[in-house]
């Protein structure tokens, strides 16, 4: 009994030393992604002074395809903003493929990898569910993040407010 006590008590400590929280002012993860054009890029290759969007998808995720479905349509109220699109799935042809059916490569404020194994950004926010959505302001501070699709005006305004 004092065994099972013992490895419980260890399995308890082991994930509260693993959770993180966000606070009000996180930055940007640090992110390292593998682009559709076979180059890395990192928040580093952000333009300065612009807010910034940030998509945690999979291209086979049905609410992921409808997100993008939906916010095709408002892409020209979003020129300011940057979007990088992150995906854990580590095939590239996927992603390609992805890119192709939305026609994504004609908007050149769209960002579109994967960070393949690392898990970085998953880890990062905690994401459990895909899509995920966190909208940092023009200096790099978080100003909203969205765990579940929300309607799109409301996505578009909140981007725009920032």
């Amino acid at each position: 009994m004092k065994k099972i006590y013992l490895l419980l008590c260890l399995l308890v400590a082991v994930g509260c030393s693993q959770a993180q929280t966000l606070g009000a002012n996180s930055g940007i993860p640090p992110y390292h992604i593998l682009t559709t054009d076979s180059v890395y890029v990192t928040p580093a290759n952000l333009k300065k002074n612009k807010p910034v969007m940030i998509i945690y998808f999979s291209p086979d995720c049905g609410h992921c395809q409808h997100l993008i479905y939906d916010l095709k349509p408002e892409l020209k109220n979003l020129q300011n903003v940057q979007i990088v699109m992150i995906t854990f799935v580590n095939q590239l042809k996927a992603i390609q493929v992805f890119q192709r059916d939305y026609d994504l490569a004609k908007y050149h404020n769209i960002t579109i990898g994967t960070e393949g194994y690392t898990y970085v950004v998953q880890k990062y926010y905690q994401i459990k569910n895909t899509p995920f959505i966190a909208i940092y302001d023009k200096n790099g501070k978080i100003a909203q993040t969205y765990e579940k699709v929300p309607r799109i005006p409301v996505l578009v305004a909140a981007a725009k407010k920032v």
